[in-house]
């Protein structure tokens, strides 16, 4: 028996070890067919520090509860039990064999018991949970669904299979050295312990190389299972994780939200008045993607944290963010070969190498070479164009996400090759690039129409608002006030600026805009792929702003937009544009706290607030609004199911906005769904766009008898003035949605 056990054993071991080794390295140069990518490296103190804590602390997962839970002891005991392997090969040369050292010292053994029992559970645990969320059971509402199955299954069940096995050797060693009364050496084992009293000593040494063996030849069998499977992300995910998080674009320990990266080529960013002869202008191709895109697509572990979460797959659309990693990856590795050898098409699609360097490739790597990255089905593509554009780059996926996968920076560079080079994207989004270039909005509208609110609100109120440099010094100015298009030209969102500009007027505060002089901040263009407008828009803003502001002691911005506020405060800085913006609730907020504004005025009714995702996930501002909410007299807030980190969008980000719904559910639909379902009087919200596609839902319900007629849908500005005016609450106007 002992002599098979060491054969069995040792043989399993080498080609285990051999071939895990072998895919390591594979792996590591896959990865590396990705474009360079210098920006990585910086801040490796924080970086380690950054890994620590993800890792020890399970900061994404425990978010999860039980889940969370057991899969970080599952995590730490995949590690930290590594010891007792080896134990298990000494005990193949002799049953009683013992670690040096810690071997017999209590707190290791105690730590043995306590922390392989609770991996065992906790892999239990999450066998419970995925056979209870199967895609056979739950359809589309798993978060598993596409994933592949049997590797999940064959890892889990064989972590399940070497916990009992820790366990089983820690109650015969136990029977083995006689013991017949509970010691805490054998804290949770020993029931195994006294099951075996009175056994035979042969049989309770053969009886350890049994299990000894099982030990290791499970534990290298899996070893040769990922050893044959590069690709397999559910496993390969526990040793490539690290280096994901550790390579992770913020340097800070900060997820990729907020702003997108700027287009590069190469690994060096494009100067788009004089970009090189060979610049790379997005993806077309799998290598075109960083190295680290390659590493988040070969440490996904098919988990489905972000599938849950998306907007997108959850309305019935083809996205799905797990699904799209998991495609760009195995292409990855399909094509590998080919690129490996040199295979390669330059932007004309002439292949770069030789015959003679193709000549060994398998033919299937080189069909896989000659599939389109972007294409339909019939057109053999990797991702298809529907799911290409059903992002609305809400950032869920990202904010879910346990190993720092950049789902949304990888879909825009692949918008952008789209619409830059191909000029393939839905063509209602081509009105609005049209509209931007030749207006400076997207509807279109001429320029002098972005001041038609402030005639109306000095029609209403005999309020003037000034326009810096025209009006009022910029040394005087406190806040620029950036309107923004759809502040400055949309009807609902229209009564929102004004509502501010009111509130910042009884404030006392000094501000001023920019009238004629404010153009997009190129927010949709940028996220819809066409990175040279946004480039164009950009630069003229910078050029504005710091012209405005250049006197002014601060160059202190304030947006009631998030996208323009993200834009402005997380992209101009990569256009020379260095300014301290914030959110018009962040403002509000401030003046609240320091009295300036006084919400005495009831405002009667159930009111849900929707976080916008620009202003929420992507800038982590989930406190303001609420605040104010809580301070006006007469509201009783009652939060969606999904709010703050896991909010639901409401389907305008990502240039969605100008692009129509027509597969699946209108995502705004399922959003005021979720808010009609607490049967509230208000639906309040912080964003122009999210104004817009709730309204919109909100009156398609009335008309169908499906929402109370009185349902209102405002800005939380507009529920503060309604509070703090003076006026009487029969001569106030109520607010309108």
């Amino acid at each position: 028996m002992q002599l098979a056990a060491i054969v069995i054993s040792l043989v399993t071991f080498v080609i285990g070890t051999a071939l895990a080794a072998r895919a390591a390295l594979y792996i590591y140069k896959v990865v590396r067919t990705g474009s360079a990518d210098s920006t990585r490296f910086g801040q490796p103190a924080q970086r380690v520090a950054t890994v620590a804590k993800e890792f020890l602390g399970h900061t994404r997962m425990n978010r999860w509860g039980v889940v969370g839970v057991a899969h970080w002891f599952v995590a730490v005991g995949f590690f930290s039990l590594i010891l007792t392997l080896v134990n298990a090969f000494g005990q193949l040369f002799d049953a009683e064999f013992a670690l040096p050292i810690i071997g017999h010292w209590l707190v290791w053994n105690v730590f043995v018991e306590l922390i392989g029992t609770l991996t065992t559970l906790g892999i239990a645990v999450l066998i419970v949970i995925r056979l209870l969320s199967l895609p056979s059971r739950a359809g589309r509402k798993s978060r598993f669904a596409g994933s592949i199955a049997w590797q999940a299954f064959y890892v889990e069940y064989t972590i399940l299979g070497i916990g009992i096995c820790i366990m089983m050797l820690r109650g015969l060693e136990g029977a083995l050295e006689g013991v017949t009364s509970y010691d805490p050496t054998y804290l949770i084992s020993y029931p195994i312990v006294a099951a075996f009293e009175g056994t035979a000593h042969g049989t309770l040494v053969n009886l350890i190389y049994v299990f000894a063996m099982l030990k290791i030849c499970i534990s290298f069998a899996w070893a040769i299972t990922i050893g044959i499977n590069p690709s397999m992300g559910v496993a390969w995910h526990r040793f490539l994780g690290f280096f994901n998080i550790y390579f992770k674009r913020e340097e800070d320990g900060g997820t990729a939200l907020g702003a997108l990266r700027p287009m590069t080529s190469s690994g060096a960013p494009i100067d788009f008045e004089d970009p090189a002869d060979d610049a790379v202008f997005g993806v077309s191709q799998v290598e075109h993607f960083s190295w680290k895109g390659i590493l988040d697509f070969s440490t996904c572990t098919e988990c489905g944290r972000c599938q849950s979460q998306c907007p997108a797959w959850n309305t019935g659309k083809p996205l799905s963010p797990k699904l799209l990693i998991m495609s760009l990856r195995e292409h990855a590795y399909a094509k590998a070969p080919y690129l490996l050898a040199g295979g390669g098409k330059d932007m004309e699609g002439e292949e770069q190498a030789t015959s003679e360097q193709l000549k060994d490739v398998p033919a299937a790597a080189l069909a896989e070479a000659e599939r389109p990255l972007i294409g339909t089905a019939e057109e053999g593509g990797i991702i298809d164009p529907d799911v290409l554009w059903s992002c609305t780059t809400c950032g869920a996926c990202v904010e879910q996400c346990p190993v720092d996968i950049e789902h949304i920076d990888h879909i825009v560079d692949m918008r952008r090759y789209q619409v830059m080079i191909e000029s393939s994207f839905p063509t209602e989004a081509g009105t609005m690039l049209k509209n931007l270039e030749n207006k400076g909005n997207p509807w279109g509208l001429a320029t002098k129409a972005r001041l038609d609110w402030v005639k109306e609100l000095k029609k209403e109120t005999g309020i003037e608002v000034p326009v810096i440099g025209e009006d009022i010094d910029p040394a005087e100015v406190e806040y620029l006030y950036w309107v923004g298009c759809a502040g400055a030209l949309e009807d609902r969102a229209k009564k929102t600026t004004k509502a501010f500009a009111e509130l910042l007027h009884t404030a006392g505060v000094k501000f001023a805009i920019l009238g004629k002089e404010e153009t997009c901040t190129g927010d949709s263009p940028r996220r819809l792929g066409n990175e040279f407008l946004f480039q164009m828009l950009g630069a003229q803003n910078v050029e504005t702003l710091n012209a405005a502001l250049e006197d002014a002691p601060t160059k202190r911005i304030v947006a009631t937009c998030p996208h323009c506020f993200n834009t402005i405060a997380n992209e101009y800085p990569q256009l020379g544009g260095h300014f301290e913006v914030i959110h018009h609730t962040q403002l509000l907020q401030h003046l609240i706290d320091e009295g300036k504004l006084l919400p005495v005025n009831p405002v009667e009714g159930l009111i849900t607030y929707h976080d916008p995702c620009y202003l929420g996930r992507h800038n982590k501002v989930y406190t303001p609004p609420r605040e104010i909410i809580g301070k006006v007299p007469g509201l009783r807030n009652e939060e969606m199911h999904r709010h703050k980190e896991r909010g639901f969008c409401c389907g305008a980000g990502g240039a969605r906005m100008w692009m129509e719904e027509r597969i699946g559910k209108r995502i705004n639909t399922e959003r005021v769904d979720e808010a009609l379902s607490l049967n509230p009087d208000i639906v309040s919200t912080a964003c122009p766009f999210c104004l817009v596609m709730l309204s919109d839902s909100v009156n398609g319900k009335k008309n169908e008898g499906a929402a109370k007629e009185h349902l209102k849908v405002v800005d939380v500005a507009q529920l503060l003035l309604e509070s703090v005016k003076s006026l009487p609450t029969a001569e106030a106007e109520p607010v309108e949605a």
